[in-house]
């Protein structure tokens, strides 16, 4: 599809001239107006554009804060109190902020739940998911330093015992951790670096993005069936028929995370994270930020030993490798139809993994002892296998249903026309060997 001749036609003179030198206009018609996208898209497939939505929400917000933000350990408790009550509108960027990016990590979530049910991840869009997969590398590398910079009780701890992980490592740990904290302790250095690689990640995951929505435009967006687009017939103009799609989704998005920001905005926040940070008052529990509870969770569960690794490193490299596995997806389903429609022992697993992830996040937010320790180390358990065994194993011996031969077929036979009655038609390529 991205090989398809331009369909724009400057109108006026100036766009003319623009259009030879720098042809811009022509890049946005291409890409988000007559942009061809299969006609079957759902509102499953609108994350991607609430995701670029929540990104520029999150850069303006927070550039405005870093002038009002001071990276001293002294102060910064106190500037963060006096952007809410001093500056213009100052507690709604900072609600808007602090929100956003829970908001920013429920829509990536969602996102990456879609790929893995439609198998957005196979041939030919390999590329395109580990791009993803770095986004999210880069986004949890933000958020986490982003938690730090209001110096609380919970920044403090939480970059104490997360920087602590890399201690785990033999030989190159404490050096990487002395050069993260700028020392041997979390203190004014790790917050100047903290807000320094806070500030510059977000533009970062900007220049991914770009590369990712590239990948998309030259590979094709997938769609609810897994079947490639054939003919004409199979796709609609991005504008309006997805443009009207993505904008109904946005606006009910937005809606929610409105009421979260002016009805509930400390709900999905800590308590003690108001209380300014002290080397010396250990909070009772330490809980890093919801969206990291699941891999939290993980780390914990590993409490014994792995031949020579000792359970602290080996909770890390597992913590690690739940998300370094994602990397890999491509490659260890091995089945030849995409979507989980047509999958139905993947579709089961693939909602018993959902579960489990979210077993894991309550967990993580539990106390690592007793039960709650042995329900963490079974559910881990799953999380791998999932992706190790049951991917690799289920692609050799399921029987998947009947694909239809085109995305206009699977329409018109939901619909209920003459696509329904091609039953018993050969299946498409995509299931055959």
């Amino acid at each position: 599809m991205s090989s398809d001749h331009s369909t724009y036609q400057p109108t006026s003179g100036f766009g003319k001239w623009i259009d030879s030198r720098l042809p811009l206009p022509r890049l946005v018609h291409d890409s988000f107006v007559s942009y061809p996208v299969p006609r079957n898209l759902n509102y499953a497939y609108t994350f991607g554009g609430i995701l670029m939505v929540m990104l520029v929400v999150q850069l303006l917000t927070g550039i405005v804060l870093a002038m009002h933000y001071a990276a001293d350990t002294a102060i910064a408790f106190q500037s963060v109190e006096k952007i809410m009550r001093d500056v213009n509108s100052g507690w709604l960027l900072r609600y808007m902020h602090a929100n956003g990016a829970s908001f920013f990590f429920v829509a990536v979530y969602l996102h990456i739940a879609r790929g893995m049910y439609y198998g957005s991840y196979k041939a030919p869009r390999e590329v395109l998911w580990i791009l993803g997969v770095v986004i999210l590398l880069l986004m949890m590398a933000t958020a986490f330093m982003g938690y730090v910079l209001p110096w609380g009780q919970m920044s403090f701890w939480g970059a104490t015992v997360i920087t602590g992980f890399f201690t785990a490592f033999p030989g190159i740990g404490e050096p990487i951790q002395q050069l993260l904290l700028g020392g041997f302790a979390v203190d004014n250095p790790t917050l100047n670096r903290f807000f320094s690689l806070h500030y510059l990640l977000p533009f970062m995951i900007a220049g991914v993005v770009i590369l990712h929505v590239w990948a998309l435009h030259v590979t094709g967006q997938t769609n609810p069936t897994g079947v490639e687009v054939k003919t004409k017939t199979d796709t609609v103009p991005f504008t309006p028929y997805a443009t009207v799609k993505d904008a109904l989704a946005m606006c009910i998005f937005l809606m929610v995370f409105a009421y979260f920001i002016f009805f509930m905005p400390n709900f999905l926040g800590h308590a003690d994270n108001y209380i300014p940070a002290d080397p010396l008052k250990t909070p009772a529990h330490i809980v890093p930020e919801w969206y990291f509870l699941p891999f939290y969770a993980i780390l914990r569960a590993i409490t014994f030993n792995i031949g020579p690794i000792d359970s602290k490193l080996g909770g890390v490299l597992a913590m690690f490798g739940s998300i370094a596995v994602l990397f890999v997806l491509p490659w260890l389903d091995t089945s030849k139809v995409r979507s989980a429609v047509y999958r139905p022992w993947y579709k089961l697993f693939f909602w018993i993994f959902v579960a489990n992830a979210i077993f894991l996040g309550w967990l993580g937010a539990k106390p690592a002892e007793g039960t709650y320790t042995t329900m963490a180390q079974i559910a881990t358990l799953y999380y791998f296998g999932f992706f190790i065994v049951i991917l690799p194993v289920l692609g050799l011996i399921e029987t998947p249903k009947r694909l239809p031969n085109s995305i206009t077929e699977a329409v018109l036979a939901k619909k209920g026309g003459n696509g329904g009655a091609a039953t018993s038609a050969a299946a498409s390529p995509e299931t055959r060997g």
